[in-house]
This record gives structure tokens, C-alpha cells and sequence, in this order.
């Protein structure tokens, strides 16, 4: 019996203590203490108090309470007291971590113990002609229980904060705040209370100057009146975080540009809404991601237009396991369509992204297809089942060297695939049919841009075609952008990795250039161009100003804490096979009209006769089943005369 004892109070201290009996007891590890610890802490207090009061009221002569009938008075004055404790949960805070809103808690409970008191006084008074209490003494007590009640909390997580600090100081990153606005100090409370804590605060800076003689968070101010690395050397900072929303976009990317040139960290955070969830704003802090430094305005939809033309319809999305595939399918079920059909042959991904949709508890009905937009009965009997309103085709092979080598695959997925979902569209009534292309089908210089300018002719001289005869026919629409941030092959996930390994880092030409996007921002303009279409369009989107991929090298480097081609190497390995040093929009002879959207315009582009299209589609499809890669190259440029080979093996077909 003993022994079973013994372990009860084990457990029992365990739990009160927060520690295991595995490692050596340390306030570090400190667990959090039961409430009703902390329930007989503050009744302590209070007892304290009433003690307080009552000698300093006999040392001037009067009487707290009259000594006859004193239990029943204590024992009424305690009861309240422990009442409104549990009215307002004054003990269900966690002591280190008391806040603001923890005094107003024990505000309010003393304030009502006070006036139910007084109210048992004024009744005493009226029946039996003497009172309870002396109001006076009453206030006084309130006062002083207030102030014990809440400096025994202040002085715990005083205690907790600098003994923490002390044995992580070592560890923490020396930061400076850029920013003094109450955002900024949200933040830095934020930062201060974190646990366990990444930065070490040196102080802020305030871009209007004017708050030098001040300080916050007893933290010194710094006039932004030198630049920000002599500022943060001067302080010994080796990071900064970024917390005033009212900078320009301009203006952010200059003071990163700033810092990373001088080997500083730099942090951003989003803006604060959520003001009492401080752990919340610690988790929003992140370092700088390439992304942020686009130079970008923030893209503005037409939700109605887009809502009018999704909502309560079957949509259906090829690729749909792709990276801008899933984006589209992530933003689509935003306007509650009735089905959603996703469709793509590749099943580890497709059913990833079924996963992470399901968990969204949409009203929308998901539906799953592995399918490969090359089978054109099995396509079929998808359109025969879900009759969609809406297809978003994102179906493509995309990389340019691998297309170089496979030019039939190019074909008979690019091309062949988009004619057989364009086809069934058409036959199926689908409303609206929007393709997802490229800057690459631009002058195309390589196999893969050319097959999705096949692509692209086919659909928009088959609306033409049909719309001679038929007004309310599929309206086709092609979309066509450049990069895209973080896409599957994209540069940027690649020179991550690069990084992560150590380097070198490689690039095809220390020239070259590309347009970029964002995923979300690209498929927010396949939505809006895809709305606003009225059919034949090649809508085009404002890819911003070009970025030289050597640039980009460097940017992500530095964001990484890394010295360029000192800790990690720029490799040139030179340009791959159809490789560009720039990309284009519009062809030679293409011009552009603009649309209600300032970042989406309408490609003018010759329109060809649909039936010669298909009849040399046909002929590619014919080169393509036996395998004859000049053949085939031979034939896409007899389609598309601007197709001229750069790099590559089929240039002497040019010639």
C-alpha cells in the first residue's frame, strides 16, 4: 500500500510540476500549474487583502466589519470573491503568460464583488438597522486585492521572460524592426513572448523620422535618416523584419535588394488582424521568398462575372493534378460549382490533390478521373456522363528539351489530345472552352512551343468555322503567359534544390530572360479571361518586366544566407536544345487590344481556314505514329512557318 501511495503522489507532483522523472528539474521545463492551483493562489491573495485592510483600518481607529456574527461576514466575503473567480475564469489564464485582457478579467471581478457587497450591506442596513461592511474599508480592500492579485502574475511572467532569455540569448537571431506603427508593435509583442523565441529585438525603424527621443517596448527608435545596412550594422543586427504595411511594393523591394547585398536576413510578415492570438502572428513571420520581389501589383477579379459563369455547373479540368492545373482547381471551388470533374494521368498527385479537397468540405460534388486526354473514347464516355458546362484544359507536356528529343509524344498530347477534348466540347455543347497555352507557342524556336501554336490555331479556326453557321456554338478561348514561379520544372524549385545541395547553382547563359508569374496570379487571369471571353480571343496577360535568370540566381542565394559564387557557385552549362535567350508575347506581326482588364489584352493573330488546320494535323499525327522525327518537325514547320529551330538538332530543316 506504500508503494501504490508512494506513486500516486509521484504522478501527482509530475503533473503539478510539469516534469519527468526521466530528466532533472529545471524551470525550463516547467509544466503549466492546475487551476485550482492558481484558483487557491488568488483566494490566498484575497485573504491577504482582507488582512491588510482590516489592521490598517484598526490602526485609525475604525472597524472593517463588527465582531459580532464575524464568520458569517468572512465566509460571505469569501464565496463572492471565489464566485465571480469562476464567473470570470480569472484562473484559466496561463500565469507566464498573462496579457492585458487578464487584468481586465480580475478588474471586472472585484468590481462586481465590490458593488454585491455593498448591495448585502444596504440590505442589512434597511432590516437590521446596522451594516456589514464599512464601505470605505470595502473600496480600500478592492484596490489592494487588485493590485496583489495582478502583481503576483506580472512578477511570474517577468520571472519566466528573463530566465528564458537569459539561456536562448546565445541562439537568437538580432533583429531590427522596420516599422513603428501598431502593426509593428503587434509584431514585436508578438516576437517577445514567442516561446521558444527565434529573434532578439534591438530596436525599430521609423521611416518619417519623427519618433527619435521615444521608445517601444523600451527599444530604442532609429531615424531612417542613413541607409538601413549602416543602421543595422551599427546596431549589430544581422536581420530585418519588415512590419510596415503602408510601404510601396518599390520601396520593399529596394530595402531587400539593400540587405541582401550587405548578407543580411530578411523577414516579412502579413498584416495583422487577429491582435490577441500572438502565437498565431509569430507562425505568419517568414523569410523573404523570391516571390515577394516581383514587381506585381496586387491582380483585381471580377468575382461576379466569374461567379455567374461557375456557380451551380459541372466544370471539368485537364491536368488537373498539375501545378497550374491545381490552382485552377483551388480557386474554382471558391465559386461553388455543382460538379467538379479533375481529370489527369497521373495518380499519385490526382489523388493528393483529392485529398486536400476533400478536407474543404465544399458542397461541390468532386469527382476524380484518371484519364489520359490522348484516348478519345474514354474521353468520350466522360462527356457522355457529366456533360460539363465548363472545361478548363491545363493538359500539356511542357518541357522543352524532353519534346526536343520526343517530338511525336509533343504531338500526340499537345496537339492530338487538345483536338480530341475540343472536338467532344463541340459535340457536347459545352458552353465556354478555355486552353491554357504559352509565350512559347510564340515564333516558336523549339518542338514543344510549336505543338501548342498547332494547338492554338486549331481551336480558335474551329470556332471561327463553326460560328459561320452556328451563333451559340462553343466559344473557345486561349490564354497564353509566360513563366510560372514554382510550377513543376520551373527554375525556382530547381535552384532551391540546387541550394540545399550546396550548388553550383546552373544556368543555360548568363543572358538570358523570362517573363514571370505567379501560379495563383496566372490562374486568376485564366478565370477572369476564361469569363470574359466571347470566343476566338487569344487573350495575353501582363507578365510585368522580364527577369534575368542570373538575377534570380543571385536573389535566391542571398535569400538563402548564402554569399554568390563564394558559398554557392553559378554554373553557365549553355542553352539547351530549342532554347531561347528571351521569350515573346505576340508574333512578328501580331498586335494587341485591350480589354476591361488592365493586365489581360486580345492577341490579333491571322486567322487560319479550319479545314486545312485538321488536314495537316492529320498529316503530323500520320508522321508522328511511324516515329519519323524530321518528318514530323518537317510538317509542324510547313504549319507554322515562324517555327525556326534554335540549338537544336532540326535547325538544318530550316535551311
Amino acid at each position: 500500500m506504500e508503494i501504490e501511495e508512494k506513486a500516486k503522489i509521484k504522478s501527482v507532483l509530475k503533473q503539478i510540476l510539469g516534469y519527468s522523472s526521466k530528466s532533472s528539474f529545471s524551470i525550463k521545463n516547467l509544466g503549466y500549474l492546475p487551476r485550482w492551483i492558481i484558483l487557491s493562489i488568488d483566494v490566498f491573495a484575497i485573504f491577504m487583502s482582507g488582512l491588510l485592510t482590516y489592521y490598517l483600518f484598526k490602526g485609525i481607529g475604525l472597524q472593517y466589519y463588527k465582531s459580532h456574527n464575524e464568520g458569517y461576514k468572512i465566509v460571505l466575503f469569501f464565496v463572492t470573491n471565489i464566485f465571480f473567480f469562476w464567473w470570470f475564469k480569472t484562473y484559466s489564464g496561463i500565469i507566464r503568460h498573462s496579457s492585458f485582457i487578464d487584468a481586465i478579467k480580475i478588474v471586472f471581478s472585484q468590481v462586481s464583488t465590490f458593488i454585491v457587497l455593498v448591495f448585502f450591506n444596504f440590505l442589512f442596513s434597511i432590516y437590521f438597522k446596522d451594516s456589514l461592511f464599512l464601505t470605505t474599508a470595502l473600496v480600500i480592500n478592492i484596490i489592494v486585492s487588485f493590485c496583489l492579485l495582478f502583481l503576483y502574475r506580472v512578477l511570474v511572467k517577468q520571472f519566466f521572460e528573463a530566465y528564458l532569455k537569459g539561456i536562448q540569448n546565445e541562439k537568437l537571431v538580432s533583429a531590427i524592426v522596420y516599422g513603428s506603427d501598431a502593426n509593428a508593435i503587434s509584431v514585436s509583442n508578438a516576437l517577445i513572448s514567442e516561446i521558444p523565441m527565434r529573434f532578439k529585438l534591438l530596436g525599430f525603424i521609423d521611416k518619417h523620422n519623427s519618433n527619435s527621443s521615444k521608445r517601444i517596448l523600451d527599444l530604442p527608435i532609429l531615424n531612417q535618416k542613413k541607409k538601413i545596412s549602416v543602421l543595422m550594422r551599427s546596431m549589430n543586427a544581422d536581420a530585418l523584419i519588415i512590419a510596415d504595411k503602408g510601404l510601396t511594393k518599390e520601396e520593399q523591394i529596394a530595402i531587400v535588394d539593400e540587405c541582401l547585398e550587405f548578407n543580411l536576413k530578411v523577414y516579412t510578415v502579413p498584416l495583422i488582424s487577429d491582435w490577441e492570438n500572438q502565437k498565431e502572428i509569430s507562425k505568419k513571420i517568414k523569410s523573404f521568398q523570391i516571390e515577394d520581389l516581383l514587381e506585381r501589383k496586387l491582380i483585381v477579379l471580377d468575382n461576379k462575372l466569374i461567379s455567374s459563369q461557375i456557380k451551380g455547373k459541372t466544370i471539368l479540368i485537364t491536368g488537373a493534378a498539375g501545378s497550374i492545373g491545381s490552382e485552377i482547381v483551388r480557386q474554382i471551388i471558391d465559386f461553388n460549382p455543382e460538379t467538379l470533374v479533375i481529370l489527369d494521368q497521373a495518380e499519385t498527385p490526382l489523388h493528393d490533390l483529392t485529398l486536400e479537397i476533400q478536407k474543404l468540405n465544399s458542397k461541390t460534388k468532386l469527382v476524380s478521373l484518371i484519364a489520359d486526354i490522348r484516348d478519345l473514347v474514354g474521353l468520350e464516355r466522360i462527356f457522355e456522363q457529366y456533360q460539363p458546362s465548363l472545361v478548363y484544359h491545363a493538359a500539356a507536356y511542357k518541357h522543352v528539351p524532353l519534346m526536343e528529343e520526343n517530338p511525336s509524344q509533343a504531338i500526340f498530347v499537345n496537339v492530338m489530345g487538345t483536338k480530341n477534348l475540343a472536338d467532344l466540347a463541340l459535340k457536347y455543347k459545352v458552353e465556354k472552352f478555355v486552353m491554357v497555352s504559352t509565350d512559347k507557342a510564340v515564333n516558336p524556336s523549339n518542338v514543344m512551343g510549336a505543338s501548342k501554336r498547332i494547338a492554338e490555331k486549331y481551336v480558335q479556326s474551329l470556332y471561327f468555322d463553326q460560328k459561320k453557321n452556328n451563333a451559340h456554338t462553343t466559344k473557345f478561348i486561349t490564354t497564353r503567359f509566360g513563366n510560372v514561379l514554382g510550377s513543376n520544372g520551373s527554375v525556382v524549385p530547381l535552384f532551391s534544390k540546387q541550394i540545399a545541395e550546396g550548388g553550383p547553382i546552373t544556368i543555360t547563359h548568363e543572358e538570358i530572360i523570362r517573363y514571370f508569374m505567379t501560379i495563383s496570379e496566372a490562374c486568376q487571369l485564366v478565370l477572369e479571361a476564361g469569363a470574359m471571353g466571347k470566343g476566338g480571343e487569344i487573350y495575353i496577360f501582363d507578365m510585368g518586366k522580364p527577369v534575368r535568370i542570373y538575377d534570380l540566381a543571385t536573389k535566391m542565394i542571398r535569400l538563402a544566407g548564402f554569399v554568390p559564387d563564394k558559398d554557392i557557385k553559378i554554373k553557365i552549362v549553355g542553352l539547351r536544345p530549342g532554347e531561347k535567350l528571351y521569350e515573346e508575347l505576340l508574333n512578328d506581326n501580331s498586335k494587341t487590344l485591350p480589354t476591361h482588364h488592365e493586365k489581360i489584352m486580345v492577341a490579333q493573330e491571322e486567322i487560319d481556314i479550319h479545314s486545312e488546320v485538321e488536314t495537316a494535323i492529320l498529316e503530323i499525327v500520320k508522321a508522328s505514329n511511324i516515329y519519323d522525327n524530321n518528318l514530323i518537325v518537317t510538317k509542324m514547320k510547313m504549319l507554322i512557318p515562324e517555327f525556326k529551330s534554335m540549338n537544336s538538332t532540326f535547325e538544318i530543316l530550316d535551311n
